[in-house]
């Protein structure tokens, strides 16, 4: 019998993920099927009671529920937890499992496929928010010289970052106190890109060679025309999505499917 797996969001009818983890099942065989769930805003946690109940196996969870899907998890995994959110749940007998694969896909993509090393780096991560908090801690344990969280609103990063500051050398503040620092690596995981806005960045922040990355995918954002005009290369973030699909492939089925290829078609479609 066919194993089923979803994706739980609203909106969802832009999601990838049916095409990636179809492409995830041909490359190794694994006989199962994916869709794409609407979820009604004030009715998550009954649909996803409702798909395990019809024999689902496990699920992805999308905007703007992964905070419910944290709730709703019988366990977490440490990852989960240090993000207060889950993106993966995991339907093992009566256990449903929550998980975060966000900051693995970043750093998998990062480190795999752009050959971006974070050890001993200067990261500036943009924004405070539930992006942001999702790959703290994957980042962190790459070693990295320095994180430092930079948000409109200082109070907010500031204590992020104390969250966090037994796993590294980490610090947040507002966009004023980036003034004379330059960063190896930039990362936006702020919401700007959707407005097409642009974070209030001092012109000198990038140092030499370095990258720049947005976590939104599928078109120049006006992060990466700011980025690419200081000498940044830059890149969005369709690695990290097929990344931290197959992180939660992984998780379900036991088996790692090959990620470049399926980068490929969708950078080509």
């Amino acid at each position: 019998m066919t194993d089923r797996y979803a994706v739980f969001g609203n909106p969802i009818a832009h999601s990838k993920s049916p095409l990636i983890h179809a492409e995830f099942a041909r490359q190794t065989g694994q006989d199962l099927s994916y869709e794409a769930i609407l979820a009604p805003l004030d009715g998550f946690s009954a649909a996803v009671r409702a798909f395990r109940a019809a024999g689902g196996r496990g699920a992805n969870v999308t905007v703007p529920f992964k905070e419910q899907a944290y709730e709703l998890a019988d366990r977490r995994t440490a990852r989960a937890e240090a993000a207060g959110a889950v993106n993966t749940l995991k339907f093992d007998g009566e256990v449903m499992l929550g998980d975060n694969t966000d900051g693995v896909g970043l750093v998998n993509d990062l480190t795999r496929n752009l050959g971006v090393a974070l050890a001993g780096r200067r990261i500036l991560l943009l924004g405070a928010g539930g992006a942001a908090r999702g790959v703290i801690l994957p980042l962190l344990d790459e070693a990295p010289a320095e994180l430092f969280i930079a948000n409109r609103t200082a109070a907010k990063a500031v204590d992020l970052a104390q969250r966090f500051r037994q796993a590294g050398k980490i610090e947040g503040g507002g966009f004023d106190a980036l003034a004379g620092r330059r960063f190896d690596l930039v990362i936006n995981a702020t919401a700007a890109s959707l407005a097409g806005d642009l974070p209030p960045l001092p012109d000198a922040v990038f140092a030499p060679d370095a990258r720049a990355y947005d976590m939104m995918y599928g078109q120049d954002t006006p992060f990466m025309a700011f980025a690419r005009a200081r000498g940044a290369r830059v890149a969005d973030g369709l690695g990290m999505l097929v990344e931290q699909a197959a992180e939660a492939f992984y998780l379900w089925r036991g088996v790692r499917p090959d990620t470049a290829s399926v980068i490929a078609r969708l950078r080509a479609a």
